[in-house]
């Protein structure tokens, strides 16, 4: 029997192709899943159909940039199920401009979403960690891109940076608790905005193949079974860690 049966498990920005492949992998083990979007419920199920019509999964509709919205849903989450024993902070954006076209209001947007949206979710979870004496797991979806610099992705990667920094200080402030914080930062994944790209230009990703020293490229679902792993009582001492998996990439663009 899986250690995460019947353990409820929340995830952020699940419909895209990472956080679908996570509901999928949780719920394969017997979790209860809460998942959420930006998408209405209509539109979530033109996405992702097969996803919302498990019978252990309920989607709602919430912004991450909104605290309050964030705190309602996780308090509807522990209301539905009891408990919450796993967050996955996931939903994120990027805009691809350089620092000479990147306007104000784009980039406040993406700070709020990948690094304001991360702090509502996992402190507030965190707290009702805490409140309820639950030794949980949080996990923050992070990216390579975090340490490296790029010069078209300004507002992404220092919001990744910065949640890299809140990953670490999360796990300092509630270790007394019992609590574990972790990050998994991703190279490049078959996924969003990447995997669109890739399937207009096979060359385009044939390059990108080509610059990790592993030659090789992510699939969704292998981020999802290192957040398994991740949240497993295999790494019951695990904490403040962010766990790259970018086949050497960073080492190679530094």
């Amino acid at each position: 029997m899986s250690e995460f049966k019947n353990k409820t498990v929340v995830i952020t920005g699940a419909i895209g192709d990472i956080g679908a492949a996570m509901a999928t992998l949780f719920l394969e083990q017997g979790s209860q899943v809460c998942i959420s979007d930006i998408f209405a419920k209509e539109e979530a199920n033109k996405q992702q159909p097969e996803l919302l019509k498990h019978p252990n999964l309920h989607y709602a509709m919430v912004d991450v940039r909104d605290y309050v919205a964030v705190s309602s849903w996780l308090e509807d989450c522990k209301v539905r199920h009891g408990s919450i024993d796993i967050v996955i902070a996931n939903a994120s954006k990027v805009t691809v401009k350089d620092l000479t076209s990147i306007s104000a209001a784009e980039w406040m947007d993406e700070i709020n979403v990948n690094l304001n949206g991360s702090f509502h979710v996992a402190n507030s979870c965190a707290k009702l960690f805490q409140e309820n004496q639950i030794a949980g797991s949080i996990v923050f979806i992070g990216s390579w891109a975090a340490h490296a610099v790029h010069s078209n992705l300004p507002a992404y990667t220092v919001s990744k940076a910065a949640v890299r920094m809140l990953c670490q200080t999360m796990a300092l402030t509630y270790a007394p608790f019992g609590i574990r914080v972790n990050e998994i930062a991703p190279g490049f994944v078959n996924a969003g905005l990447s995997k669109q790209v890739w399937q207009k230009e096979p060359d385009a990703q044939e390059k990108a193949k080509n610059i990790v020293p592993l030659s090789g490229i992510l699939e969704s679902n292998e981020v999802a079974k290192q957040v398994l792993w991740i949240c497993s009582s295999a790494n019951r001492l695990l904490t403040g860690a962010s766990i790259v998996i970018d086949g050497g990439l960073s080492l190679v663009r530094p």
